[in-house]
């Protein structure tokens, strides 16, 4: 999570969005790599790589319930440690929300009309294809731009961040080559134009990149793995206290009682 890094994305992103403007023709000619006059994005039909397709969203599903289980079992059992440090598992909650909940499936999926490869004309559809740029196409929900499953699979970037500083860089070349290869399988799929993917990538590692700084780089209001292990305690105190009720007050034969033993 260097400038290196971030500039690398940034120069991705401007260049992919350059040149697929000047030349949209571009995203047709590589998505019919993967089309077959006559039988279509063949490997729709494929039980693999149906099952690989789906393999892949289970992986990031069982990251994802890594640091959420965490906190969670911090909020029922505020008295025991966290099992894993505060920010890295802010870190990783917050970029799946911010990364491809918000950004790809409700920011952009359900708004920016693009028609997906399969639905366009060129490849047996019936709408009308539009550049990366142009939100005004006719797909009405969970269109093409960005890829919303490339954008989960390139979220793998922020437990590579975490990763110890030796493993570091083999962690990073895992999670580019799986976000790398669902990407492709979405495409051969048909389900979203090479730019859909490239974009999905370079958002989701802006994100990561901007939450890391902001909490390990930068170390904004304070945050630290030990005040957000308080703020989780304190939430699950508050909340144990609240689900308990208050306590019912004795009668008064109940405190004669006392009084006697």
């Amino acid at each position: 999570m260097n400038r290196v890094g971030l500039y690398t994305a940034l120069v991705i992103g401007l260049m992919t969005g350059v040149v697929f403007a000047l030349y949209p023709q571009l995203d047709i000619a590589l998505s019919r790599l993967f089309f077959q006059d006559g039988a279509g994005f063949a490997l729709t039909s494929s039980t693999l790589f149906s099952a690989l397709r789906d393999g892949s969203m289970v992986i990031v599903g069982v990251i994802v319930a890594l640091p959420i289980g965490a906190a969670i079992l911090k909020l029922l059992r505020p008295e025991t440690r966290m099992l894993m440090p505060g920010r890295a598992a802010v870190f990783l909650i917050a970029t799946i929300l911010l990364g491809p909940l918000l950004t790809a499936n409700i920011g952009f999926k359900d708004n920016w009309s693009r028609p997906r490869p399969r639905d366009v004309a060129a490849f047996g559809g019936t709408q009308v294809f539009v550049p990366w740029w142009d939100p005004r196409g006719t797909c009405e929900v969970n269109c093409s731009f960005i890829g919303g499953e490339a954008a989960g699979a390139y979220w793998t970037i922020a437990p590579a961040a975490l990763a110890p500083p030796q493993w570091r860089a083999l962690a990073y070349g895992a999670a580019l080559a799986f976000g790398t290869a669902v990407s492709l399988l979405r495409m051969a799929f048909g389900g979203h134009f090479f730019s859909d993917v490239v974009f999905a990538g370079v958002f989701i590692y802006l994100i990561i990149w901007l939450a890391y700084a902001i909490l390990y780089r930068w170390r904004l209001f304070g945050l630290s793995d030990a005040t957000i292990e308080r703020a989780i305690a304190s939430a699950g105190r508050w909340l144990r206290r609240l689900f308990r009720g208050k306590p019912r007050p004795r009668t008064g034969a109940a405190r004669r009682r006392d009084v006697r033993s």
